[in-house]
C-alpha cells in the first residue's frame, strides 16, 4: 500500500461562537469543543482508512486558552500516525478574535481511531510540513504511552463494580 501525505487527511472545519455555545464562565462549554474534535478528527481517520473507523479514545486534551463569544474556532485535524489497525489524529483549534483579528492557540489534542476491518492494511503516514514533522516525530513514543496506558485501563476495569448503587 502507498504511503500518504498528512496534509491529505488534513479536515478543517470553522465555528463562529453563539451564546448558546457558551457555559457558566462565558466562554465555549468544553463538552462544545470535544464533539467539534471528534466530529472532525473522524474525517481525517477516514481519509488514511477509506472504510468505518471507530473512536477508541481522545487521548490527551490541552485546552490553552478559552474561546469566548465573538470567537471563532477554526478545526484542523490531520492524521500522525499509524498502527496495524489504529489511527492516531491530532487536532488544533485556532481562535480568532473576529473584531481584532487576533489569533490564538485555543487547543491541541490527540485523538485515536480503529478499523473495524481486521484484514486491512493502513497506508502509511508522511509528514509534509514543519508541523507535522515535529507532531508526528513522536508518534511510536504516545502509541508505546497509550498502550501501557490501556493495559492499566483493562486492570482498572475489571475492578469497577457493575451492580446498582444501591445495592452493597
Amino acid at each position: 500500500m502507498e504511503n500518504i501525505k498528512c496534509s491529505q487527511t488534513l479536515s478543517i472545519s470553522n465555528h463562529r461562537v453563539f451564546s448558546s455555545d457558551l457555559n457558566e464562565h462565558n466562554t465555549v462549554f468544553g463538552g462544545r469543543t470535544l464533539m467539534t474534535i471528534d466530529d472532525n478528527s473522524s474525517i481525517a481517520a477516514s481519509r488514511v482508512a477509506r472504510i468505518e473507523t471507530v473512536t477508541a479514545s481522545i487521548d490527551q486534551v490541552n485546552f490553552i486558552l478559552p474561546f469566548s463569544l465573538q470567537d471563532s474556532m477554526c478545526t484542523e485535524s490531520y492524521v500522525s500516525g499509524v498502527g496495524s489497525r489504529s489511527i492516531e489524529v491530532f487536532t488544533k483549534i485556532i481562535g480568532e478574535h473576529l473584531k481584532t483579528g487576533k489569533r490564538f492557540l485555543g487547543l491541541t489534542c490527540f485523538s485515536t481511531f480503529v478499523v473495524t476491518d481486521k484484514d486491512i492494511t493502513l497506508p502509511g503516514i508522511v509528514p509534509d510540513n514543519d508541523e507535522a514533522e515535529y507532531v508526528c516525530s513522536g508518534y511510536h513514543k504516545r502509541q508505546s504511552e497509550r498502550l501501557e496506558k490501556l493495559l492499566e485501563q483493562e486492570k482498572f476495569n475489571k475492578n469497577i463494580s457493575l451492580k446498582f448503587p444501591w445495592q452493597n
